[in-house]
């Protein structure tokens, strides 16, 4: 039956949502407060609440878009570089928790999402040509990734000072 949910189906979808759930659990809700909390933030950030709900939106839009192009590339030889491209985004994904929460590294974390919108361009692309609706459901992982990259950048921003290594004081003698 075509269009039916099958264990790989499942397996793809939920697979990027692992990296994900464990930089939360691991990392961010013990970085939330009082790290994250006291960092000078956008207007527009959006509320806390709505990072868990997008984040697993495309995490299960872009694993669910995987299983296609690996269904319709024909073989594991015509998937390569999408599944490639595909693996290095979410090694990225993944890692930008640890980076920005974890470390506190916030202007590392920027570099990093830059790479990471980068792999989600390039993948989104890559996808679309073998399968349109795959390509298509990574556009609202673009537009999140485009979000994040703004906010990171604007956090870096308006919290430099914060972040940078202390200057030596000349001591007097």
């Amino acid at each position: 039956m075509t269009g039916s949910v099958t264990w790989p189906v499942i397996a793809a979808t939920l697979h990027p949502n692992i990296g994900g759930w464990l930089g939360n659990f691991l990392i961010t809700r013990r970085n939330l407060k009082p790290w994250y909390q006291s960092l000078k933030k956008p207007s527009w950030t959006p509320p806390n609440w709505a990072f868990g709900p997008a984040w697993t939106t495309v995490y299960c839009s872009m694993g669910y878009a995987s299983h296609l192009v690996l269904r319709d590339s024909g073989s594991w030889e015509n998937a390569a570089l999408p599944l490639s491209v595909y693996g290095a985004n979410l090694a990225l994904n993944w890692a930008w928790t640890p980076i920005f929460f974890g470390a506190h590294k916030i202007k590392w974390a920027l570099y990093e999402i830059v790479a990471l919108w980068g792999t989600t361009a390039a993948m989104g692309v890559l996808f679309y040509r073998v399968n349109t609706t795959a390509g298509l459901l990574i556009l609202p992982y673009l537009a999140w990734n485009t979000l994040a990259v703004a906010l990171n950048y604007a956090v870096w921003r308006d919290n430099e000072k914060d972040n940078s290594v202390p200057a030596v004081e000349d001591k007097k003698q």
